[in-house]
């Protein structure tokens, strides 16, 4: 099996552990009731299973994501691009006016 292929299941199964036990932190300590409508409910195990199941799709994907971007090599840099732009400054241009067209737009 190529090694990315289990890098991603190994991903994909730390992302569902964290699930649930995120969803098990969820129901214990009753956010927002979630704890109360799951363990009141005769079917309330079909909400914790969904919450396991799309908090495993979330978690697994941050995993690997972190993961992979863990693998980039180091160039040395600490960070940036290193070099100072200065920032632009106006520059004033002098522009001639005819004298007709000067006179009209002092009188309005």
């Amino acid at each position: 099996m190529p090694e990315l292929v289990r890098l991603y299941i190994r991903s994909v199964a730390i992302g569902f552990g964290v699930a649930v036990v995120f969803t098990a932190g969820l129901v214990w300590l009753d956010v927002a009731g979630i704890g109360h409508l799951i363990l009141g409910s005769d079917i309330g195990w079909v909400a914790a299973l969904m919450m396991v199941f799309f908090n495993g799709i979330i978690f697994g994907a941050v995993q690997f994501a972190y993961q992979i971007m863990g693998m980039a090599e180091d160039d040395g840099k600490i960070g940036g691009r290193g070099v100072f732009e200065r920032a632009a400054e106006p520059v004033l241009i002098p522009v001639t006016v005819p004298a007709k067209e000067a006179a009209k737009a002092r009188r309005s």
